[in-house]
């Protein structure tokens, strides 16, 4: 269905307004739609997700995931979770779970999850950390680092597709919001 080209497309430059004093009447016609996504005359905000960012971002998200996941579910067996905890500690071995769960912002049942069947397959390997013997630290394995060298160059052609509508400036403008963003959240 295609959106109502009334709405804004991106509820980001709506400004949010503010609930009219007692006895002080609306301006605009019932049924019409606020700026604070309440519909005029009604007590419940109305959220149109489809112009609403959390959601096209998570949306957005799970269709390059899953796009990605194909790639390697195929061929090494495994999921999306399985790959980042891949991924991360191809990029940044030495980390413990919680390390990676933290870079990656996954839920730490989830990532203990994957690392717990990564280690079983034998894609990673646990060892005991130098200065703390209390403290566990995952590595990819020769067999989680072949790998890692097959789907990274994968992904980043994956990504290189995904980025080829924009020009330049527009890949430094993405980038750049995508950080500030990250920043703000």
């Amino acid at each position: 269905m295609p959106p109502d080209q009334s709405r804004p497309k991106s509820t980001l430059s709506v400004p949010v307004a503010k609930t009219p004093a007692a006895g002080q009447a609306k301006s605009s016609p019932k049924g019409s739609t606020g700026a604070d996504g309440r519909q005029h005359g009604d007590k419940h905000a109305v959220l149109e997700l489809e112009y609403f960012l959390p959601y096209r971002l998570s949306v957005l998200s799970n269709r390059i995931s899953q796009t990605i996941a194909d790639i390697y579910a195929d061929r090494f067996d495994i999921g999306v979770t399985q790959w980042r905890v891949i991924a991360v500690l191809g990029r940044y071995p030495g980390l413990s779970a919680n390390g990676v769960a933290e870079r990656t912002a996954m839920d730490k049942v989830a990532v203990s999850r994957a690392v717990a069947s990564l280690l079983l397959r034998g894609l990673l390997e646990r060892k005991t950390h130098d200065d703390d013997r209390r403290r566990s630290v995952l590595a990819l394995s020769d067999e989680g680092r072949a790998v890692y060298d097959e789907v990274a160059p994968l992904a980043l052609e994956y990504e290189h597709k995904l980025l080829a509508p924009l020009d330049t400036h527009e890949r430094d403008e993405l980038d750049r919001l995508l950080h500030k963003l990250g920043d703000a959240g």
